[in-house]
């Protein structure tokens, strides 16, 4: 499924918590098949890359960046929604049933309408409540902790999300709009020297992560992450009114398009 989540309010969002956000949660609202409803909390990793946890003071825990068999995400995820949901406090799921075509997806678990609140965390404190006291879990937390990337969303747009590695700053923004018409779009702004987002930055490129295209922009280490909103306030309206342009591409624009595709990686 190369679009898992389409249709999901805050699509981008979704997909930023499974491809590139190294440390967060959101917590939705789920309703079972068989009826009832319940908090789950969707999170990006979970220790030893467990695809759910029921902790035993009750909260049920998702990880989204989790293993994918049926080759659609959304069904993966979802049925380790249903699985945490019939287990007992205190379990650990280390394991699922396969997902079929007959097993429901996320679209059919969660009101579409339904906003993803993204809280980004500092470090993955996250996994442990405050009255647990796992020393396997601790000594995963200590690991994963000196590995995990520095990240910041600005909430100036919509999935936009700075990050910090090995010294440098990039900021990766997720579009919604369908990958060929994203990158049309995108394609325009460069060809009009639109492209960034002010001076001192670069537009790496983009790639494509769950059917959706990612800008990757380079800005200064220095600049505090969210002095960066103004400045995607005013790429985002450019992006807006390029999406509406419908003539052909110029020269310019064919050769921009041609290099932001053969840069592009894809995520899976």
């Amino acid at each position: 499924m190369a679009r898992p989540f389409e249709g999901m309010a805050n699509e981008s969002d979704w997909v930023a918590l499974r491809e590139i956000v190294p440390t967060a949660t959101a917590t939705i609202s789920v309703t079972l098949p068989q009826g009832g409803s319940h908090e789950v909390t969707m999170a990006t990793v979970l220790p030893g890359a467990m695809p759910a946890l029921h902790r035993s003071d009750g909260e049920m825990l998702v990880a989204l960046q989790s293993r994918t068999s049926s080759g659609d995400a959304s069904r993966d995820i979802a049925q380790a929604v249903l699985t945490v949901v019939d287990s007992e406090a205190g379990t650990p799921i280390t394991a699922l049933s396969p997902a079929t075509v007959g097993t429901p997806r996320l679209q059919d678990l969660v009101d579409q309408a339904q906003t993803l609140e993204v809280v980004v965390h500092e470090d993955f404190a996250f996994w442990v409540a405050d009255d647990e006291d796992n020393p396997e879990v601790a000594a995963a937390l200590e690991q994963t902790n000196a590995a995990a990337v520095p990240t910041t969303k600005i909430e100036d747009v919509d999935s936009a999300y700075w990050c910090l590695m090995g010294g440098r700053a990039y900021i990766r923004w997720i579009l919604p709009q369908d990958e060929d018409a994203a990158t049309t779009a995108l394609a325009r702004l460069q060809a009009a020297g639109e492209h960034t987002l002010g001076e001192g930055t670069t537009l790496l490129g983009a790639f494509r992560a769950a059917g959706l295209l990612v800008p990757v922009f380079e800005v200064d280490p220095e600049i505090p992450a969210t002095e960066h909103g103004p400045a995607l306030v005013d790429i985002q309206s450019r992006y807006a009114a390029a999406l509406q342009v419908s003539e052909s591409l110029n020269a310019d624009e064919r050769r921009a398009r041609d290099g932001i595709i053969s840069r592009q990686v894809t995520l899976r």
